[in-house]
């Protein structure tokens, strides 16, 4: 079973279209259907249903898909590894991150682990939840970080930084009149929230208090980042909500921030790791890093 076959097969499985599949490998049709043929052989198994509605993966391929994925990821991992210690490190530690919604808290984290761990190189992605946890799963992260602990098996969401959650208004906003916001009042405004496709359904507390008011809320925008939050709050679109943390060193002039007049309103951010990555598990740098996170969630 050759590398190349199982590329063949993971751009097949993802087109789901011989032709296109054949044009993103730069081959000819024909030798892409041999190549899936004489995978099918070696394993055994029938990878692949095709008949005049299309192309589908089997339940088999569906599983070996999901396997292959893992390999193609590992073999990155080890790329990259080799790369780093030839560079003069000991090895990669990968990060994931939410999109355009990094905390502030990390900055200063991770330069403490670039003081403390020089020989560990560490690299930064900005990922989709959904993105997150696949490269979490498949091995390409190490850690990631997500406003959700709704992750599913194989990955343990760890609550780290809590937050009080304010509302972001404009500067002249008629909301201003209240020092604190009262639920209703605020429900008589569009609403601009972070886009779930991206980051889950985060803020839990919030969204189960919005779904329990007597007015029901109205969305005039989901956003794929905090920038962009402000930006449409800023120029009258609607009211939006942000972690305390994050917006306190936004320096907006043009945006003002109160605090919502209900209780346990809070804003949490998870350290997300694969299932099984405990403290007790000797992973290093794994282990490294999550007790420098403890030390620093105690000071």
């Amino acid at each position: 079973m050759e590398l190349r076959h199982l590329r063949c097969f993971v751009v097949l499985a993802e087109e789901l279209h011989f032709t296109r599949a054949a044009e993103r490998l730069h081959i000819e049709q024909s030798p892409l259907s041999r190549i899936i043929k004489e995978l099918e052989n070696e394993m055994g198994v029938l990878l692949f249903d095709r008949d005049r509605r299309g192309t589908r993966l089997t339940q088999a391929g569906t599983v070996f898909l999901q396997d292959v994925t893992r390999l193609f990821s590992s073999l990155d991992v080890a790329r990259e590894n080799a790369r780093a210690v030839s560079s003069g490190y000991l090895g990669v530690f990968r990060i994931a991150v939410p999109c355009g919604c990094i905390d502030p808290r990390l900055t200063t984290f991770l330069a403490r682990c670039r003081e403390e761990d020089p020989k560990i190189e560490i690299r930064l992605t900005e990922a989709p939840l959904v993105e997150q946890l696949h490269g979490l799963r498949s091995g390409a992260f190490n850690v990631g970080f997500a406003c959700t602990a709704d992750v599913g098996d194989g990955v343990e969401a760890e609550p780290i930084w809590i937050d009080s959650l304010v509302v972001a208004v404009s500067t002249r906003h008629p909301l201003l009149v209240h020092p604190q916001i009262p639920l209703e009042a605020l429900l008589r405004y569009p609403l601009v929230m972070a886009d779930p496709r991206l980051f889950g359904q985060c803020n839990g507390e919030l969204n189960r208090l919005l779904h329990t008011a007597t007015s029901k809320p109205g969305i005039v925008e989901y956003v794929a980042s905090m920038d962009m939050m402000l930006t449409l709050v800023a120029a009258g679109y609607g009211v939006g909500f942000a972690n305390a943390a994050r917006i306190g060193v936004c320096n907006r002039s043009d945006i003002v921030t109160r605090p919502l007049k209900a209780p346990n309103v809070i804003h949490t951010t998870y350290l997300l790791r694969p299932s099984g990555c405990t403290d007790t598990s000797p992973t290093p740098p794994l282990d490294r890093f999550i007790a420098r996170l403890h030390a620093q969630m105690d000071e």
